[in-house]
């Protein structure tokens, strides 16, 4: 038996495809990107890294996003901390797409404005949108231990 890697795991799930880093000392060593359910997708990842890693904390992207998808990564990584006890945080999706609007509902998507607050409306120019990306460094100051879904639901 050998000991396994000590490592952090940061999930963006709240578009396609996820995207799932692995990190040890802060440092992205492995990186997991699968198209599909949120829902069919992270019990399966998960299982194959606690066969693969000693995972000491989660952290996770909140939202703005998929409703769907943040609901359901929400309980499934919270249940995932709770049960191995290991700390959980959480930060918001324009930290990795560089600050620009995230698909919202049909035409519609959630712009970060002044102070942090979230708008919703139509955008003008589809070049202005930066695929997610996982950092190369953890940057531990972005995340808040209130991991609460953060919706944003527009109107409908």
């Amino acid at each position: 038996m050998f000991d396994k890697s000590k490592v952090s795991v940061l999930v963006i799930s709240i578009a396609n495809p996820i995207l799932i880093g692995i990190y040890q000392n802060d440092l992205l060593i492995d990186t997991i990107k699968s198209e599909g359910k949120t829902s069919d997708i992270l019990p399966e990842i998960f299982h194959t890294l606690v066969d693969k890693y000693q995972i000491e904390k989660v952290y996770y992207v909140n939202g703005p996003g998929s409703y769907m998808a943040i609901k359901i990564a929400y309980v499934f990584l919270k249940t995932f901390a709770i049960v191995q006890n290991i700390p959980f945080e959480a930060t918001d999706g324009f930290k990795f797409n560089h600050n620009t609007p995230i698909k919202a509902l049909g035409k519609k998507y959630f712009f970060n404005g002044q102070d942090d607050k979230i708008t919703v409306d139509f955008i003008q120019n589809l070049d202005d949108l930066k695929d997610f990306e996982l950092p190369q460094k953890l940057m531990q100051n972005i995340f808040s231990e209130k991991t609460l879904p953060n919706y944003h639901l527009p109107a409908v």
